[in-house]
């Protein structure tokens, strides 16, 4: 179908929305009455440019309170009215957003309302303009998209029809019973479909409009169970986004645009619309690479974990460390920033590489060249959006090429036997963009977001969500700060399943690595909420481990001392637990902000 967006939904002038919405891909836009009037161009120079860039004017909005009015109030309403048809026709739009009256001035009156529209609807037929009329879920007497449908029913205008908003009808929607009835609306009669997704937040419904839309796929609402309510009428018009969001206003316009047409090809998938390369569910993590600019510092961390030196890269100053079933590639680059160690990059498992690839591109992600340099062993890889490199591998497969092929043996043998694994890794996400990589990972990776959880920093408040596969083998935590000063300011982790945590931090503080001191306070606390055998919490006060429990299994993990800004973390799962030790979390950033503090770093 096609698509189109809201100019309200970017940033920046008119002009660059219009751009970005272009690049993207949209075939039309929405223009918001108030980039029109922010807008050094005439109406027909704006047409131009649309016409320019390949885009259609699919809509102009919003007009506001001209319904249910005492007749003084209504003639006012049309005389604003006639401008603002005129205006279309020289912008190119055949089609205007009417929003539900909330003037105080509205009365309760059905048919006053329908007569009114339709002596509405006359008017702009006559400037071959259509009205769409859209329930806001705040409206003073009409608040429900069902409302709004007999209104415009009882008009019987051409020239009228309703506007579907997915935030209006789902925000106030108490469950799948509710849009039932959209099915029974001739599809002829919408005139136009405005798609957002939204959190699922326990607020004042006008705020939330305003403040915390996001694209579809990006929060909690079923986008793509009303989309088939509305496919049934036959609607055939543009799938549209208006999304109200102070992020995005705040952000570039180009990827937010390029985002959201994403998010609507993952929603017509989801809806039976697109057919797109089908999702190469990653089934493992290969690798994990570190850059650093000294790999001095990183090396004496996994030489006191147990790993080993066994493989040098032919042609870059990459090693290959290895303990178990877990590798991780310390890169000696340039250092982009003074801070130094960064993870730069994740090697997923995939059971088809090229596919996941031909997925990535058609859900608009940027691929990466396979080979980085001559003699490279070719290999699928794409970006995410905050520039992690994903790489899809498919690690000893016969007949796929494989990413160890590219490395040397240093003659070095790794410790068999069990081992460390990678359980997740830990990636800090750009303010601006941390719903895009929630969208990323689930809709080109195929991986499941969790519950977002927010977490108390000594400074600020972290937000943070997981995105996994089913059975847990791919756990990636995406995180980030309340502010855009935070982008960077907190450190990104590997973490290292192991089946026997307390030995591990022991071997680990024997071979001279200082595990992070958690303070008394927090032992005390443990003791009172609760039991542990005879000498367990002894245990982990001495060495610094922390402890969670769940309805499934419980959680014992423990900190390396940062580095640049990456540190490891051994875990213990036991018993199926399914967290991260948020609990902790608290704990364990105000104990790197004092260890940071103490050392200057």
């Amino acid at each position: 179908m096609r698509t189109s967006i809201a100019t309200v939904s970017l940033s920046g002038s008119l002009t660059e929305k219009l751009t970005a919405a272009s690049r993207a891909g949209f075939d039309g836009v929405e223009i918001f009455e108030n980039d029109l009037l922010a807008s050094p161009l005439t109406p027909e120079e704006i047409r131009a440019r649309c016409a320019d860039l390949g885009l259609t004017v699919d809509l102009y909005q919003p007009m506001r309170d001209v319904e249910a009015l005492p007749e003084d109030a209504f003639a006012r309403a049309l005389r604003r009215a006639r401008h603002k048809f005129a205006l279309m026709r020289r912008l190119g739009a055949d089609t205007v957003l009417v929003c539900s009256s909330v003037s105080p001035h509205a009365v309760d009156d059905d048919a006053l309302a329908a007569e009114q529209l339709a002596r509405l609807a006359d008017l702009a037929r006559d400037h071959g303009v259509r009205v769409a009329y859209e329930a806001l879920a705040w409206g003073r007497h009409i608040s429900t998209w069902d409302h709004a449908w007999r209104v415009v029913e009882a008009a019987g205008h051409p020239a009228l029809g309703t506007c579907l908003d997915s935030f209006h009808i789902l925000s106030r929607s108490g469950g799948p019973k509710d849009l039932e009835g959209i099915a029974d609306i001739p599809g002829e009669k919408i005139f136009f479909l405005q798609l957002a997704d939204a959190p699922l937040l326990a607020m004042d419904v006008l705020q939330w409009s305003r403040h915390y839309r996001c694209f579809p796929g990006q929060g909690g609402f079923d986008l793509a169970g009303l989309l088939r309510h509305v496919l049934c009428t036959g609607y055939d018009g543009p799938l549209s986004l208006e999304v109200f969001n102070d992020v995005f206003r705040q952000s570039e316009a180009g990827p937010t645009a390029v985002d959201g047409l994403r998010s609507l090809l993952v929603l017509q998938e989801q809806a039976g619309l697109a057919a797109l390369p089908e999702p190469a569910v990653p089934t493992g993590m290969a690798f994990a690479e570190l850059v650093t600019p000294d790999a001095a510092p990183v090396s004496a961390v996994l030489g006191a974990l147990g790993f080993t030196r066994t493989g040098r890269h032919r042609g870059k100053p990459v090693d290959l460390w290895q303990r178990g079933d877990a590798r991780l590639l310390v890169n000696t680059g340039p250092a982009e920033r003074r801070d130094g160690t960064r993870l730069a990059a994740v090697g997923l498992e995939s059971p088809d590489p090229a596919g996941a690839a031909r997925r990535a591109e058609a859900l608009l992600a940027p691929v990466l060249p396979r080979r980085r340099a001559p003699g490279d062993t070719p290999l699928e890889a794409v970006a995410a959006p905050d520039g992690t490199e994903l790489f899809l591998c498919a690690t000893g497969r016969p007949g796929l090429p494989d990413w160890r092929d590219d490395f040397e043996d240093t003659g070095a043998v790794a410790e068999t036997g069990p081992g460390p694994r990678v359980d997740h890794v830990s990636l800090t996400q750009p303010w601006h963009q941390f719903d895009e990589a929630v969208l990323f990972h689930r809709g080109v990776l195929g991986l499941r977001p969790q519950e977002s959880v927010d977490v108390a920093d000594p400074y600020g408040l972290l937000r943070s969500r997981a995105v996994t596969t089913g059975d847990g083998a791919v756990r990636i935590v995406l995180t980030v700060g309340a502010a855009p000063a935070d982008d960077t300011a907190h450190a990104q982790h590997i973490a290292l399943a192991t089946d026997d945590v307390v030995a591990d931090a022991r071997r680990y503080r024997a071979a001279g690595g200082p595990l992070l001191p958690i303070p008394a306070n927090y032992y005390d606390d443990l003791a009172a909420r609760f039991e542990f055998a005879d000498g367990e919490l002894e245990t982990y006060r001495e060495l610094g481990i922390l402890y969670d429990r769940d309805a499934h299994g419980t959680f014992r993990h423990c900190y390396t001392h940062t580095v640049g800004r990456v540190f490891l973390e051994l875990v213990q799962r036991d018993g199926g637990y399914r967290g991260y030790g948020a609990a902790n979390a608290p704990v364990r950033l105000a104990a790197q902000h004092a260890a940071r503090a103490f050392t200057g770093g």
